[in-house]
């Protein structure tokens, strides 16, 4: 794994994070704070934040290793990284949220937000992976 990989999955990570904040520290932050009783105590929650961070490196180290295992696009860059974003929110998030959902007293307008806002946080990933172009081997190529 080269330098080109770890800067494209930090970038994505922390870029991730960002989304995640936005998306359940912000805006469902109110249909959160209503099942409050169902989460942990804040200082318990804050005690855990190391295992936030894990994941979100996880996932954009993750998805920085199989986007370099895709050959490279033959034409949009931008529609080729949609499609990679989709297709894993199709395998992580929305499976994700209607198991949570059928195994939660979570209410159903709740998890069509989680779902609709994280397809929406994957595709803007999947997009930012492509213009990272983390296929191209030198970070910045001089021209010839």
């Amino acid at each position: 794994m080269d330098k080109r990989f770890w800067i494209c999955g930090l970038t994505l990570a922390a870029t991730a994070l960002v989304f995640g904040f936005l998306v359940h520290g912000v805006l469902l932050r109110a249909d959160y704070l209503a099942l409050a009783h169902l989460f942990r105590p804040r200082e318990e929650a804050n005690a855990q934040v190391g295992w936030i961070l894990l994941a979100y490196a996880s996932l954009g180290l993750g998805m920085t290793w199989l986007y370099r295992w895709l050959p490279p696009p033959v034409r949009s860059k931008r529609w080729h990284g949609a499609r990679f974003g989709l297709a894993l929110a199709l395998v992580s998030f929305l499976p994700w949220h209607l198991l949570a959902y059928a195994g939660q007293p979570f209410p159903l307008s709740l998890a069509l937000k989680q779902i609709g806002l994280d397809v929406v946080a994957m595709l803007l990933l999947g997009l930012l992976l492509a213009w990272l172009q983390p296929h191209r081997v030198a970070l910045a190529e001089a021209p010839h």
